[in-house]
Parts: structure tokens; sequence; C-alpha cells
């Protein structure tokens, strides 16, 4: 049986030839429906009609949630660009689409790269998921490292409802880190109430997270842009604001999030994603698998985060629902190996030796080992907040300060010595 196939080419020359040349028998592969927008397409991909989609990077209206859209529907995709068009397999990269040709390709290839996107193969020297897969297919030369060093790692502070500190957390280790000559990228991708320009003392009318996801959705984004977006806090430390208003969560798909997750690893050696607590999919329930999902981001982030640390308080309330936020994480995200660090350690909420008493808790009713100890320390955090200061500023001698900075040592892979002294730019 052939495959039956969508075209979703705007305007091209060669689209008639390329459609008249597909639908010989011996290639196998059936035009079904030529589209004329994303909208034409997107209803087509439901009739059930079609089993893949040849798109061109001119497409009208053509983003990464159309394409997302079209994945959920079961329809592969390939993409074509004009012959050398370097820019325009990079935008196609950027919205999802993994196998690119030319447009002057032999209706053959075409079709043979149909076909195996259909099946799933992996494409031919390139590992699953590579988002730079299809550069060779074009020959292209794949593009120089932006920064020394290869790919950074991205940390997501995520953790129960309530106040465990995550924003604190991930504030001072973003600065430490920095403060420790590591480039680092700070992300605020709280979809209910972030914060992170606040505390900082920064305008958070900036566009930051919500513009970069817009250019990804768009394919635009890249590192120079994404470095634009950031606010240049110190010489190694970067700010990417967070939403200015929570009822804009629509704005950051998963989609968009993912790509400016991939340019942030590109930009700095470090990035620390400051998340929501909610892991609920009640949107996907309530309506289709269209539809906005607010907790999409941060499901994104922690799916592909090198580490994910699971922020807890203190007390017994806080950790109970530390021990039933990571049930929840498991069922939601399998796969995903969080390390707890319990926040604001003080004597009282817990009687006995506090550190002894979370941790033999945590290990018999979440079987999850302690990764780090924060110590409470109310009148330096109290004096960060009023002055929108980093701990290393207003309290440079805090216990808070120096586990931060231990653990941020951890987690760059470098020695907890300070280094050169961050000047604030203003």
């Amino acid at each position: 049986m052939a495959l039956q196939v969508f075209t979703a080419v705007t305007g091209a020359a060669w689209e008639s030839e390329l459609v008249g040349a597909l639908d010989r028998q011996d290639h196998g592969v059936t035009v079904v429906r030529r589209c004329v927008d994303v909208a034409d397409l997107l209803a087509a991909a439901t009739t059930g009609t079609g089993q893949a989609a040849l798109l061109s990077a001119e497409f009208r209206r053509l983003d990464g949630t159309a394409v997302a859209r079209l994945s959920a529907a079961g329809i592969a995709v390939v993409g074509l660009v004009e012959p050398g068009d370097s820019g325009a397999a990079d935008r196609l990269r950027q919205l999802g689409v993994a196998r690119v040709l030319p447009a002057d390709a032999p209706p053959e290839e075409i079709a043979a790269a149909l076909r195996a996107a259909v099946a799933g193969a992996p494409l031919p020297g390139h590992d699953v998921g590579d988002p730079r897969a299809a550069l060779p297919v074009l020959g292209l030369p794949p593009e120089p490292p932006t920064r020394p060093g290869g790919r950074g790692r991205v940390v997501a502070v995520w953790g129960p409802t309530g106040a465990p500190g995550r924003t604190t957390v991930a504030v001072g280790l973003a600065d430490e880190a920095a403060r420790l000559d590591v480039p680092t990228l700070l992300v605020d991708g709280d979809v209910y109430g972030g914060v992170v320009a606040q505390v900082l003392g920064l305008l958070d009318e900036s566009p930051g997270i919500v513009a970069a996801a817009r250019q990804a959705s768009a394919g635009t984004l890249d590192v120079a842009a994404l470095a634009r977006l950031a606010w240049a806090v110190t010489p190694q430390l970067r700010v990417l604001t967070g939403l200015t208003r929570a009822d804009r969560w629509p704005e950051l798909r998963p989609q968009g999030i993912g790509v400016v997750l991939e340019e942030a690893r590109r930009l700095s050696a470090l990035t620390v994603v400051d998340c929501g607590f909610s892991l609920e999919e009640d949107e996907e329930l309530a309506f289709d698998t269209a539809a906005p999902r607010r907790n999409g981001a941060t499901l994104t982030v922690l799916a592909a985060a090198d580490e994910v640390l699971c922020v807890s308080g203190a007390d017994p309330v806080s950790l109970q629902r530390t021990v039933r936020a990571l049930a929840e994480l498991r069922e939601v995200l399998p796969d995903v190996a969080p390390q707890v660090v319990v926040n604001q350690l003080r004597r009282g909420p817990v009687p006995g030796d506090a550190r002894q008493e979370i941790a033999s808790a945590l290990r018999r009713f979440a079987g999850q080992e302690v990764r780090a100890f924060l110590p409470a320390d109310r009148r330096a955090t109290d004096a960060a907040l009023a002055g929108g200061r980093t701990l290393a500023e207003v309290a440079a001698g805090s216990p808070l300060r120096a586990g931060l900075r231990t653990l941020a040592a951890e987690l760059a892979g470098v020695p907890a010595t300070p280094g050169r002294r961050g000047r604030r730019a203003r």
C-alpha cells in the first residue's frame, strides 16, 4: 500500500513537479492533499487519511506548536528547503523537524525519507533525537560550538507547593556558580508566580522567557538572541526573567521551552531554572491534546534537566508535601531521578537531631537520600530581599551562603573556592 502524504509548501515553483514525481507507483508514495496553510494541514491531520507531511520552511504560519500537533496526531514530518539554505534548515530544526532535505533531492530520496520518518528509523550516522541531525543531509558543515567546552548543564530547581524556598535556592546557586567563574544563566520558569526579577531588583517589564519562547516557536531563536534577551547581572551571570503576569502562561509552550533550554546549553556552562511546583496534567483531561498545558513548561524542564533538585522545607508540613510531590513526580516522569535539598534547617520544628530525623523520614517514606541541608538564616535572606541583592552581596559570611556555594560547586564540577568577585551591572 502506498504511503499517504500531505504536502505543505507555499508558492514553490518545484511543488507541482515534485508532487507528480512522488505520485508515481514506483516510489510507493501518494500525495492525498496539498494544504494551503497550517489550519488546512492540521485539519487534514485529524482525518486519519495521511501518515506523513512534507513541509517547506516558508510554509505560512508554520511554528513549533503546529509541528508538535502533527506529531501528536501521528503524522511524521519531513522538511524541504531551497538548496544550500542553512538558515531555513536551522529554522525547521528548531521547530522540531528532524529530517530536512534540499528541494532538488531526487524523488526516490524524498520518498525514502518519508518512509523512514513514518517508521521512526534513526537518521544515518546520527543518534535519535540529535537536534542537528538533518544538516549533513543537506551537505552543510555543522556549526562550530558557540561556547568552549560543548553543551552546558541544566539544573532544575523544583519542589512542592508552599514556600520551601525554591527561588532562594535557585538564585543562590546561580550567583555562587557565577562567582566561581562558571558562565551561568538563571531562568525564571515558574508559571504560577515567578519572582526572580523582584528578588534581584531587576525590571520585570523586560520580555525575558516569554520573548525567548516566542522566538523559539517561530524558529528564530539562537544563542545571540538569547543573550540579548537575558540581563547581564555580572560578567558571569545572566538572568532570563519570568512572566510579568501569571495569566500569560499560555505563551510558554513546551516545545518553545525545550528549544530555549537547548540554546541555553550553548550559551552557558550552567543553566539554573526556577520551576513551578505543579505537575498536574488536568488540561489533557478537560480539553483535547491541542489545548495549552499550564504545567507543560515545568514538565519539559524537569524531563530535559541534567539534575533535578527537589527543595523541601525542614518542618513536618513541608516534609509531608515533599513526600507526596516526589511520589507524583515518579508517576508523571518515572525516568527523572530528583535529589532532595532540605532548606531552612533550624531547631524547633523537628524534635531531636533535625538532620538525622529528617534524613530518616525521607528515606523511610520517600526512598530518598538528602543531597544537602541548607541552614535557615532569616536575617541574611531578609536583608537580601530588602535590597534586591544576593546573599553574597549582603551577608558574605552567612552559613546559608556557604551551603549554597558548596552545592553550586558540586553541580558545576568546580572547586568550592571563591573566584573573581562579580560586580553587579546596574
